[in-house]
């Protein structure tokens, strides 16, 4: 307010603080008239007391409303006023409306709250504005600068109080003293135009208030249409980087499926070049095994060629009646070729390895000749038919276990068939160049003559073996054993190291077999046993009643050395087998003589002595050879 001698109209707000009015009141010159008004009416007057006082002071003419600035200045604030921007749609706020903040920085006049502007008087001009046109500030964060430039803005547009306007056009009245009836109604007609000012100010401010929501929000969906589109830009470029990252997966597997492709291919070439030369390979075996073969039949005169016209009369077609075996290789027949009685085994057409088998025997049997290894007369190489000399008591296996009801073998005959079977295998050992290992020695492959002289046949599965393995050291490795179950060699069975000691297991299990009798299935683990229990007679074929028990004892324990899991431990045949089976051998025949003898003198007494000699001969014998097989072992 502004107090001079002249005479003034003094317009008060009431303020929070009632002291201020009555301070005022006291204050002010005598001379003036002080109008306290609340909510634009006037609650306490005070007339003036005395004439305002002489002055010389030319009478103050009426100010020209200034224009509105288009910015404030402040030293303290530079945000520039959104009214005197280009696109303000309002009307122009009145002139010598001071800013705003000139009131908020005033330490002695405060703008009242809204709660005690809304007092008693219900009909105040401040009830008159729009109070929803008045924002409350954010209290929220601004995250854009968008949102914070409209927030002072609207800051800077809030109206002034009507006590400030009331205040500031009371000091732009024109300087007079008028009277008290002139005064209220110039009091009036100021008071309809602050209305009006101040209803046209609150438009303005109304609309500029809707202008910055409007704008705020357009902002935010601005900001929010921009943060949409990074983030769906981000998400392209990351789906971008994600194909493009699938797509150099995907060549490189590419890449690696065409290599192993390639790859596969030139294996697949470099195999079937591999088949077809094993093809031409084949084919060029093949042709060259044919001709031999023809060569065979036709220049080798090893063995005498026979047509297959020829053993088919011979056999009366192969006839059932003529068949007197049945083998691996294939059926046996007797028949009758160049009146000599004969022995044909037919190739069974379906037999695995038949072939290689024929052509084995055939090579073997037409290279050696002994009187322990069965003669091949001849044979039919486009048939697979081998033709032997006919051994009239068949197999000894048959003999064994009686079958057609044939004699029993008396055991001189049994020691005699024993001793030759090891001189026949024997034999095989000793072939020069290299040795032959038979692998399939069993009673079933025995053959006895009219005489009962043994010989070895069926050497289809025979090997040759290098000569080195004529010693316990060194055995010559195949890729697949051979044989017959139980009379295999148990360390080639399990390592395939073939040696010519894997026949002496086969003659251990034979030799216990000639004088039990028994199946080979755990036959030298029931002999060791009765051995040791002492119940070996138990054993012991039945149908032979006099068993020299001593020396078949020796022959028994001989047996089972042969028959040792490890080939080490096995007896040597020529040195330790061979010369115990021959002194038994001459043991039988010793006292086959005596027996003969006996027959022929009539003093019984002569040939109780003549036999009590012999078996003193024999035991001793027996003896000198068991100490013999000790010292060996």
């Amino acid at each position: 307010m502004v107090l001079d001698h002249k005479p003034r109209h003094l317009f008060c707000r009431k303020f929070r603080n009632p002291d201020v009015p009555s301070n005022v009141t006291k204050l002010a010159p005598d001379f003036c008239t002080v109008y306290v008004i609340y909510k634009g009416k006037p609650v306490t007057v005070r007339s003036a007391k005395i004439p305002a006082p002489c002055s010389n002071t030319p009478p103050r003419q009426p100010q020209p409303v200034p224009a509105a600035p288009t910015n404030f200045h402040d030293p303290d604030d530079t945000v520039k006023n959104p009214f005197g921007r280009g696109n303000w749609r309002g009307v122009a706020a009145p002139s010598g409306i001071p800013d705003r903040r000139s009131f908020e920085k005033s330490d002695h006049v405060r703008p009242p709250s809204r709660d005690r502007l809304r007092g008693s008087a219900g009909h105040a001009i401040h009830d008159s504005l729009d109070i929803s046109y008045f924002p409350p500030r954010s209290s929220t964060s601004r995250d854009s600068s968008e949102d914070f430039d409209v927030q002072r803005s609207l800051d800077l547009i809030k109206p002034p109080e009507f006590g400030e306007i009331f205040e500031l056009h009371m000091n732009n009245m024109p300087d007079s003293s008028p009277t008290s009836g002139q005064s209220n109604r110039e009091l009036e007609a100021e008071m309809k135009r602050l209305k009006v000012e101040l209803k046209q100010t609150m438009d303005m401010y109304s609309t500029a208030c809707k202008e910055a929501i409007t704008a705020q929000q357009k902002a935010k969906e601005l900001h929010q249409w921009k943060m949409e589109e990074t983030r769906k830009v981000e998400e392209a470029k990351h789906a971008e980087e994600t194909a493009l990252a699938l797509v150099e997966m995907e060549k490189a597997k590419c890449k690696a499926a065409i290599e192993a492709a390639q790859a596969a291919q030139r294996l697949a070439e470099l195999e079937s070049q591999k088949r077809m030369h094993a093809e031409l390979k084949a084919k060029r075996e093949a042709e060259e095994k044919v001709k031999a073969l023809n060569a065979l039949a036709h220049n080798d005169q090893r063995y005498r060629k026979y047509t297959i016209e020829a053993i088919e009369l011979a056999t009366e077609y192969f006839s059932e009646s003529l068949k007197i075996g049945e083998g691996g290789y294939g059926p046996v027949y007797r028949a009758s070729l160049d009146h000599t009685p004969v022995a044909i085994k037919v190739l069974r057409p379906d037999a695995a390895h038949g072939r290689k088998q024929f052509q084995q025997e055939v090579e073997v049997l037409s290279c050696i000749r002994h009187p322990n290894m069965v003669l091949l007369l001849g044979a039919c190489p486009e048939y697979g038919c081998l033709v032997y000399e006919h051994m009239d008591n068949g197999s000894l296996e048959d003999r064994l276990f009686r079958r057609g009801n044939s004699p029993s073998i008396p055991w001189p005959l049994r020691f005699k068939i024993a001793a030759e079977i090891a001189t026949g295998l024997l034999f095989l050992h000793q072939a020069k160049p290299e040795p032959l290992v038979h692998r399939d020695l069993k009673p079933a492959n025995i053959l006895l003559d009219r005489n009962y002289t043994s010989k070895i046949s069926d050497v289809g599965l025979a090997r040759l073996v290098p000569a080195s393995v004529a010693n316990s050291v060194t055995q010559y490795r195949m890729t697949s054993t051979a044989g017959t179950f139980c009379y295999i060699d148990p360390e080639y069975q399990q390592t395939g190291m073939l040696g010519i000691k894997s026949d002496i297991y086969s003659l251990g299990v034979l030799l216990l077999q000639i004088i039990t009798a028994k199946p080979p299935m755990g036959l030298t683990h029931h002999v060791e046993r009765a051995l040791d229990r002492g119940t070996f007679t138990d054993l012991l074929d039945q149908t032979v009643p006099d068993w020299p028990m001593e020396d078949v004892i020796g022959f028994a324990r001989l047996a089972l050395k042969c028959s040792e899991l490890r080939r080490k431990d096995r007896p040597d045949l020529g040195t330790v087998i061979l010369p115990e089976l021959n002194r038994l051998r001459n043991l039988g025949h010793a006292f086959e003589a005596n027996r003969s003898c006996s027959s022929s003198t009539t003093s019984g007494s002569n040939e109780g002595a003549s036999l009590s000699s012999a078996h003193q001969r024999a035991k001793s014998t027996s003896q000198i050879a068991l100490q013999n097989l000790t010292v060996n072992s």
